[in-house]
């Protein structure tokens, strides 16, 4: 790292343990370190849990760049938040798909105009605290995305939309420690967010949850009752509007059929919601769009990849057997359940990223 020393340095502060702690680092290692916090106006007085992108993780961030002695920047991100994260969020679900704006707001607002920002002003990198690496081949001199060493803390499924051209000018200081490091150089570095409450959820949804968040946005109207059906097609119920649902839900139904029933497919164009059998969610592959590749451009001929369909479950082998146009179908070595529109498929070579793209749907087994 001595090769950073001196160099200008932003850093992305949320107000939170982990990207305190990589302005620390930063800053010890002689980066000319500059704190900048992306507000996107979101306050909600009366919420519970900490809020990593209102009035107090600005205030967390503030009081961190203090302590360490360098600038800090507040930079209003309303409308793009509006535009590009919270409008799709919305739509996804009135879609009966299952967004997940962590991933989009990571390559449009991150490292997509926080980083043209930061380099407008003057940075030669920016930094985050996610648990990450990119690491440059010393033979191809080629940069790769890749799993942290933690492997329990991994980020790098929410990172497969970034651009591999800015890789050179990207860090992520704590790619190699595990997370309870962090909270060690937190104290050490003598920060007030040492034992801060880790955020677990959608940083703009308040503790209400999505489905009231959208009501309050658009209106009780946006939620459209209409039918459950089986797999044979009867009426077996009405939902509540397919917002309210996801592929693999069991709970909250109101049906009583005998079995447990499990929500697998949703039909924005009929208002339906398939519930079945659990038999009934597992898919033998899926299709995906918006592909992003970070190495070489995948061929048409079949590609063997672990795939990993959400960010809390394992990866599986699985083939990619067809690839044109930022287009994907891929084949599971094994069904795999749940495979939900909306999330993100992400295609791993051990340790190293290849890309990902957005489920669109399953291929469904035979039932």
């Amino acid at each position: 790292m001595n090769s950073l020393q001196k160099k200008k340095v932003f850093v992305a502060m949320s107000g939170g343990v982990d990207s305190s702690v990589a302005a620390g680092l930063l800053k010890n290692q002689g980066c000319d370190v500059v704190g900048v916090t992306m507000c996107f106006s979101i306050s909600y007085p009366n919420r519970k849990k900490p809020s990593f992108c209102g009035a107090d993780g600005i205030a967390d961030a503030k009081r961190v760049a203090e302590i360490l002695d360098i600038p800090h920047y507040v930079l209003d991100f309303k409308a793009e938040m509006a535009d590009l994260i919270v409008r799709d969020f919305t739509d996804e679900y009135l879609n009966g798909r299952t967004p997940n704006p962590c991933v989009r707001c990571n390559y449009l607002l991150k490292f997509g105009t926080l980083y043209q920002k930061v380099r407008e002003m003057g940075a030669d990198y920016l930094a985050t605290g996610h648990y990450a690496r990119i690491e440059q081949d010393q033979e191809t001199l080629q940069y790769a995305l890749k799993k942290a060493v933690d492997l329990k803390k991994d980020q790098s499924y929410f990172l497969y939309g970034m651009r591999k051209e800015i890789f050179p000018y990207i860090l992520f200081p704590l790619g190699g420690m595990p997370k309870e490091g962090a909270r060690g150089l937190a104290r050490k570095y003598n920060f007030n967010i040492a034992d801060k409450e880790e955020s677990q959820d959608i940083c703009f949804v308040p503790d209400g949850g999505y489905k009231q968040f959208i009501k309050d946005l658009l209106g009780e109207e946006a939620l459209k009752p209409g039918p459950f059906k089986n797999p044979q097609g009867e009426v077996i119920g009405e939902h509540k509007g397919i917002a309210h649902y996801t592929i693999g839900q069991r709970d909250k139904l109101g049906l009583a059929l005998g079995f447990p029933a499990y929500v697998y497919r949703i039909d924005k164009h009929t208002n339906t919601v398939y519930v079945g059998k659990e038999d009934c969610l597992y898919a033998k592959g899926l299709s995906a769009s918006q592909v992003n590749w970070l190495g070489e451009n995948i061929s048409k001929d079949a590609v063997e990849v672990q795939a990993r369909i959400r960010y809390n479950s394992s990866e599986v082998a699985a083939r990619i057997v067809s690839c044109e146009k930022g287009n994907i179908k891929l084949e599971f070595h094994e069904p795999q359940k749940s495979v939900t529109p909306g999330q993100s498929v992400v295609f791993y070579k051990e340790d190293i990223v290849l890309g990902g793209g957005v489920i669109e749907g399953s291929l469904a087994e035979d039932r």
